[in-house]
């Protein structure tokens, strides 16, 4: 893997650990969930080849620090810090965006707040609930998560969000127990630092991510710069459910990329490549 760029970018309440490889136009990638920068190793040298492609640990996550260890979170300041991060890259250009989970809602309001600084935009499977009919239901599942995160810890809470978010159809049964791999040590670290960013996600992005309602009309008067995408694994998961909710919304095709809701980690090169090719229109 290319050794990147490293820098630090100040921004109101915390400082962002971003990295930068390749050269042309600025590709920003905006990951989601708990794996920062490091979830997208698999497609930036890829995406270097053609574009300046940087990403960055969002606010509280990894190398990200918040100046106040317990400030709320909110889906409007990560924006801010994602329109901070393109000011720095590319200030003269509007550039393109990824955003993969809670970071395509990021994407999706860094969009319709700063419109003039977005070429184009990809937001894979944002978890937007508010766009759904059953959205008072998955509203209850976010409670639910939160209430067994306080009582009963970390694990417990995950396996409640889990249930919530697959298939209704799937199986249900207890997964058999599965041999301990030996990870390569970079694979290692990167699932070491996904387990330390866990709780700051569950208890601070899920509460405040996935019921933000986006702005659906401003959305539409740029849609001619938005593309919503889903995998192709991953019909009828929660994500995807709302990613095809959002682009019916906006009258717009669904566009579909390799695997599941993580593609960039299990099928990076062919997700790369749908990237490539989604960006050039």
């Amino acid at each position: 893997m290319t050794a990147p760029t490293i820098g630090s970018l100040p921004v109101h309440g915390a400082t962002l650990h971003y990295q930068v490889r390749g050269h042309g136009p600025l590709l920003l990638l905006i990951p989601g969930g708990a794996g920062g920068a490091a979830a997208f190793d698999g497609i930036v040298d890829d995406l270097a080849a053609e574009y300046t492609v940087a990403t960055y640990d969002p606010r509280g996550m990894s190398r990200s620090a918040l100046d106040d260890p317990d400030a709320e979170q909110c889906v409007s300041e990560h924006a801010d810090d994602a329109s901070r991060m393109l000011e720095l890259l590319s200030p003269d250009e509007p550039a393109r965006v990824f955003g993969a989970s809670s970071g395509a809602i990021t994407a999706l309001h860094l969009l319709t707040a700063h419109p003039e600084r977005v070429e184009r935009l990809i937001a894979h499977e944002p978890p937007l609930v508010e766009v759904l009919p059953d959205a008072a239901e998955h509203r209850a599942l976010i409670v639910r998560v939160q209430e067994t995160f306080r009582a009963e810890g970390l694990m417990p809470a995950m396996a409640v969000f889990a249930a919530g978010i697959k298939k209704k159809d799937a199986d249900t049964a207890e997964p058999e127990p599965e041999a301990e791999l030996e990870l390569p040590p970079q694979a290692a670290a990167r699932a070491e630092q996904t387990m330390a960013n866990l709780p700051f996600f569950v208890s601070r992005i899920v509460p405040r991510f996935m019921p933000y309602s986006p702005d659906v009309d401003r959305l539409r008067t740029l849609s001619e710069r938005l593309v919503v995408a889903g995998g192709q694994d991953s019909h009828d998961e929660l994500p995807y459910r709302t990613a095809a909710a959002l682009a019916e919304r906006l009258g717009t095709p669904l566009l579909h990329f390799p695997g599941g809701h993580t593609g960039t980690t299990t099928h990076p090169a062919e997700f790369a490549e749908h990237l490539r090719k989604a960006f050039r229109g």
